[in-house]
């Protein structure tokens, strides 16, 4: 879920808080070596574009209760737990994108030359962000946890938490703070496996060996939805949301950073099949993506279904992720034909591209505002009450104008994003050899 401003070659473009893995850009100049011909990569807004919309129906179905009490809406909008796998694969697509090379079957040798610099250089295209949202906000957080009556230790393991990016660890301590933010101490673990055991391996596998690893994963990634499935229930039975009886083994299931590992390498597997398509197969006419975006948006539709109204993390890794991942490598193969079907062309026009550049800010932000006006122990104490349904489309305009205010004034700041960068070659010097062997040159 990234920023707004394209990736190119070099470290101060990869650590700006527009990189590729918060989701989503994949507005990149990169250089890549064909055979013996030296030649850019192209770029493709149109999945740049795709980023708003995966987070605008995250953030509706975070607080959607509080905005309707239709429960037909309210049982299809309130399946972020689906739509946030489409987050991992686009991590992934643009990862393997940006970092491995056109037509031949190896990694940008220059990108991964230093493991721990291209480690720090994703953490920090993130974490400033991350950085200001929590501490502008901590003095709300931590008021929350003193009216819970949490000891004062549990606070400072909440803040401890938060700040290292690691609460995706702790199934019951996942979603404290800003909750949304799990998803970065996922993202953060796999970024630490990307350059040394991940996108080599991947990047050196024909399309025959791409298609059986994403086939082997997704059979990995569903092995792991039906266990908890036969633990708790297949079916969401009940009211429009499923209330489980087993939090921590949903947050398990959810949160897992090994569970985002999956659906990240899947990605990249995804985004290099296309890349290693030869004459042949660019010249072969492409289906319209549309039909698979309908297609993946509509398994959210199984919820009001009678007999396949199945579970999040079933729907998740069974239908939607997979035909996501066919729609996204349709959509860039159809990008680059002469006339691109009216899907790639919307989701790559200015709009799309300006309003997924807003998707990272908006999905940070999001949950602290939603806290100010729905959050009980809060809302109640700020304005008497909790805000009424009339006030969820006000609501939501705040998140996109916050969005639009934090991107051009935060994510976009030179003097953010060199700080950012200097940052990342600080911690990359103190932390050489986290990620490889290295030979001590004195």
């Amino acid at each position: 879920m990234g920023g707004s401003k394209p990736l190119d070659d070099g470290a101060t473009a990869e650590v700006s808080p527009n990189g590729d893995e918060k989701a989503l850009a994949v507005s990149h100049q990169v250089l890549a070596t064909t055979a013996k011909t030296a030649s850019k990569k192209p770029r493709i807004d149109c999945i740049d574009g795709c980023r708003f919309a995966l987070v605008f129906p995250i953030i509706v179905g975070h607080f959607v209760r509080f905005g309707t009490n239709n429960r037909i809406l309210l049982k299809l909008l309130t399946q972020e737990n689906v739509l946030v796998g489409g987050f991992f694969i686009i991590s992934g697509y643009v990862s393997g994108y940006v970092a491995t090379n056109i037509g031949e079957r190896k990694a940008d040798e220059k990108k991964l030359k230093e493991p721990e610099l291209f480690f720090w250089q994703k953490v920090m295209s993130y974490y400033p962000l991350h950085f200001l949202i929590s501490t502008a906000f901590a003095p709300l957080f931590v008021l929350v946890d003193r009216w819970q009556k949490n000891p004062w230790s549990t606070t400072n393991f909440h803040a401890l938490l938060n700040y290292t990016l690691m609460q995706a660890w702790f199934p019951s301590e996942a979603e404290i703070w800003n909750p949304p933010t799990w998803f970065l101490s996922a993202l953060t673990f796999a970024n630490a496996l990307m350059p040394t055991m991940v996108l080599p391996q991947v990047a050196g596998l024909s399309k025959h060996g791409l298609k059986n690893l994403v086939g082997g994963l997704t059979a990995f990634s569903l092995l792991q939805k039906l266990s908890y499935s036969q633990a708790w229930q297949y079916h969401c039975r009940g009211g429009f949301t499923c209330k489980t009886n087993a939090p921590l083994l949903w947050n398990m299931t959810r949160f897992h950073p090994i569970g985002a590992l999956i659906e990240i390498a899947m990605g990249i597997a995804t985004v290099r099949d296309v890349m290693l398509d030869d004459n042949v197969e660019r010249s072969k006419p492409v289906t319209n993506p549309a039909w698979l975006f309908l297609a993946s948006y509509a398994s959210l539709a199984l919820r009001i279904t009678p007999h396949l109204n199945l579970n999040d993390a079933i729907i998740r890794s069974a239908v939607f992720v997979p035909l996501y991942s066919r729609f996204l490598t349709t959509m860039h193969r159809d990008c680059m034909a002469e006339r691109p079907s009216a899907i790639t062309r919307f989701f790559g026009s200015k709009t799309m591209v300006w309003l997924g550049s807003l998707a990272f800010p908006m999905f940070m932000i999001h949950g602290p505002l939603g806290q100010l006006f729905y959050k009980k122990a809060v809302a109640t104490r700020l304005w008497g009450k909790i805000m009424p349904q009339k006030f969820f489309p006000i609501y939501l305009l705040l998140v996109l104008l916050s969005g639009h205010v934090l991107n051009e004034g935060f994510v976009k700041n030179k003097f953010v994003q060199r700080m950012s960068a200097r940052a990342a070659q600080i911690l990359a010097k103190h932390t050489r050899g986290m990620l490889r062997d290295v030979v001590d040159e004195n």
